[in-house]
C-alpha cells in the first residue's frame, strides 16, 4: 500500500453516515457552561442528556441487549444490517445517533470523549440496559473505552470492536509509527473546503472497492456518501481532531470485560498494525480476528460474517 494512500485514508478513519437532523426535541444547552438539566427520556424515541442535548435512539426486540454505537459521521442507521437479523434471532438491539449526527440535536459543543461517554451512559441508564454487549466501529470503540473507565463496567457483559482507531493514531515522540499531524490537518482543511468531494473520494477505500470478494452495489456506495453529508460539519471537524489526538493506551490496559476485535487486513482508514493489533495487545485477554481482503467498512461488506461472529461471542 502506498504511504500517501495510507496517510490519507488513515486520516479519514471513517466515511459514514448520519441522517439529517430533522426534529430536535426539547431544549438544547448551546453554552457548555449552562446549568445542566436532568437526563430523561422524551417522547418520540429521544433521550435528553444532562446538558440538554437530545439523542435519537432505536430500541428493537427483546432478549439480551446489544447496544450498537455508530462511528464518526454515521448515525445509528449504519447498523441496519446487524440489528435486523440479530433481532430476528432473539436479541434486543439498541442504537442511537451521536450528538451532531442524524436525528439528534446539533449543539456547538461536547465533541470530546468525556462528553460522548456521558451521552452513552445516559442512553444506557435511561433505557435501563444491563448485561450489555457494547458494539462499536472505528471511532466509537474509543467512546466505549472511555465509558468503561469513566462509568464502570457494572452494566457491561462484553465488548466488540470493529476496525477500532484505538489506541493512538497521532505520531508523537513516544508513538513514532503514528500518522503525522500535518496529514490530519490536511484532511480537516479538505473537509472544511468541500466535504462532498472528500466523502465521495473516500468511499472507495472505505468499502474496499476492488478487493477480492467485495461486492457492494453502486447504490449502497451512494447511500453511504449521502449519509455522510447529513452530520454537522462542526461535529465532523471537532470529532476528527478528538479521535486523531486522543491516546487510549493506558485506558485499554484497564479494560476487564471480554473483548472481541474484528479488523480487516486491507483497512486503509485504521491500518491493522497501528490500531487493531495494538489494541488487542493492550486489552488483557482480548481476541483479535483478522478478516482477509477486507477494508474499513466490514459491517457492510462482510455483514453475514460479522453477524455470525457477534452471535457466537454473545452466546458464549
Amino acid at each position: 500500500m502506498q504511504r500517501r494512500g495510507v496517510l490519507r485514508s488513515a486520516a479519514m478513519v471513517a466515511a459514514g453516515a448520519g441522517l439529517a437532523s430533522a426534529a430536535e426535541k426539547g431544549a438544547r444547552a448551546e453554552n457548555p457552561k449552562a446549568a445542566a438539566s436532568a437526563a430523561r427520556l422524551l417522547p418520540g424515541s429521544f433521550v435528553q442528556t444532562r446538558d440538554g442535548t437530545t439523542l435519537f435512539y432505536k430500541d428493537w426486540g427483546t432478549g439480551k441487549p446489544v447496544l450498537f454505537v455508530p462511528s464518526w459521521a454515521l448515525s445509528g442507521d449504519m447498523w441496519e444490517y446487524q440489528m435486523t437479523p440479530l433481532v430476528a434471532r432473539g436479541l434486543r438491539c439498541v442504537t442511537f445517533d451521536r450528538r451532531g449526527h442524524g436525528r439528534s440535536s446539533q449543539p456547538g459543543h461536547g465533541y470530546d470523549y468525556d462528553t460522548l461517554a456521558d451521552d452513552l451512559a445516559s442512553v444506557i441508564e435511561l433505557l435501563d440496559l444491563r448485561d450489555i454487549t457494547l458494539v462499536g466501529h472505528s471511532m466509537s470503540p474509543g467512546e466505549i473505552v472511555r465509558y468503561l473507565t469513566r462509568h464502570g463496567s457494572q452494566r457491561v457483559a462484553r465488548v466488540v470492536m470493529l476496525a477500532p482507531i484505538t489506541p493512538f493514531l497521532l505520531k508523537t515522540a513516544d508513538n513514532p509509527d503514528g500518522i503525522p499531524r500535518q496529514a490530519f490537518e490536511a484532511v480537516r482543511a479538505a473537509l472544511a473546503k468541500d466535504r462532498a468531494r472528500w466523502m465521495a473520494e473516500a468511499a472507495g477505500p472505505f468499502i474496499g472497492v476492488g478487493l477480492p470478494g467485495v461486492a457492494v452495489s453502486a447504490e449502497v456506495t451512494q447511500w453511504v456518501i449521502g449519509l455522510c453529508m447529513q452530520a454537522s460539519l462542526k461535529a465532523l471537524l471537532d470529532l476528527h481532531r478528538t479521535l486523531t489526538e486522543t491516546d487510549f493506551r493506558a485506558e485499554l490496559r484497564a479494560i476487564k470485560v471480554p473483548t472481541l476485535i474484528l479488523h480487516g487486513d486491507h483497512d486503509q482508514s485504521a491500518p491493522l498494525a497501528l490500531t487493531g493489533r495494538r489494541t488487542a495487545a493492550l486489552i488483557p485477554g482480548s481476541r483479535l480476528v483478522v478478516y482477509e481482503n477486507t477494508a474499513h467498512g466490514l459491517f457492510l461488506t462482510h455483514a453475514e460474517r460479522v453477524n455470525a461472529d457477534l452471535m457466537a461471542f454473545i452466546n458464549v
